[in-house]
């Protein structure tokens, strides 16, 4: 069930279905069951990029994240914590709750997809470098 907030006039949502949806927009993304039927995994290029998970209505997600920005955002977010059962170095859980902006959800979700391409889709990914 998404988690719905009342922000500025819009009803915003951002929980386990618009992250499901958003993961397989990323291009080359595939869904796949690796560890049972309630760990959705969403890989490219063979390589994992996000793990979303629900447990008693709240929606969690693993992504990828490069390590200063991984200790930055936790910082930043109490919903944002190390990454469960993940290298905590390079993996944050973020939590579905509603107290993350939902454009920077989708922004870590493009992020930890960029970080898991081959180097040449990554620098596109990544756009071009300034002269």
């Amino acid at each position: 069930m998404d988690n719905l907030k009342y922000d500025g006039g819009l009803l915003m949502s951002f929980g386990f279905n618009a992250a499901r949806a958003y993961c397989l927009e990323q291009p080359g993304s595939v869904e796949d069951f690796p560890f049972g039927p309630d760990i959705y995994v969403y890989k490219s290029h063979t390589k994992v990029f996000a793990i979303l998970t629900e447990k008693d209505t709240l929606a969690r997600i693993n992504l990828k994240a490069d390590p200063t920005e991984a200790v930055m955002l936790r910082q930043l977010f109490a919903a944002v914590t190390p990454g469960y059962h993940m290298n905590k170095t390079h993996w944050n859980t973020v939590m579905l709750d509603g107290t993350v902006p939902v454009n920077e959800i989708k922004r870590q979700i493009d992020n930890s997809w960029a970080l898991i391409q081959p180097k040449r889709r990554r620098k596109a990914a990544q756009g071009p470098t300034p002269d």
